[in-house]
């Protein structure tokens, strides 16, 4: 991180807002759109940006603010050493996945798929034969308490060829 880029990264007014959510607590991005009054979308994406240039980070357990990497950065007087680099998929999968419930689906195709694969090996077996009702009961698990259907969910995975569906039976292929 450069001081170019962190100065960049919180001179956006949002950004710092969300800066500051997290270091007064805000845990997850429900909590950080919550206490700064931004949508979904805007607080994901200042978390993106200050998770890229490595503010932020998310250990598993929640979004905190990078302390060390903060403290070597004032210490040295300039960069710290680079963040390590995140798998993407990963990044994804926590970006729109909290407790195993899908918080909202993707806009952008990419990563839709990269979500909907999870969930298709995670719900089915290949060759299985399902019936639209367990499907249906499948797929509700990913969708309780988040913005996205159980309905649109099962669309996409027909869409993006996850599952194969006739006459009401659907398996994955």
């Amino acid at each position: 991180m450069s001081a170019q880029a962190l100065a960049g990264a919180l001179a956006d007014e949002r950004r710092r807002a969300v800066f500051a959510a997290i270091v007064l607590g805000a845990g997850d991005l429900p909590a950080v759109a919550s206490r700064t009054g931004l949508s979904a979308r805007d607080a994901a994406t200042a978390v993106r940006r200050l998770t890229d240039v490595g503010v932020l980070t998310d250990d598993g357990a929640g979004l905190r603010v990078d302390g060390e990497r903060l403290r070597d950065f004032a210490r040295d007087g300039g960069p710290p050493s680079p963040a390590p680099a995140a798998n993407p998929r990963e990044t994804i999968l926590r970006t729109f996945l909290r407790d195993g419930t899908l918080t909202r689906l993707p806009a952008q195709r990419g990563r839709r798929r990269v979500l909907l694969e999870h969930i298709t090996d995670r719900s089915f077996e290949p060759g299985v034969r399902y019936p639209e009702r367990a499907v249906d009961d499948a797929l509700r698990r990913w969708c309780e308490g988040g913005e996205a259907d159980h309905v649109s969910l099962r669309r996409y995975l027909i869409d993006d060829l996850l599952l194969t569906r006739e006459h009401g039976v659907y398996w994955r292929p």
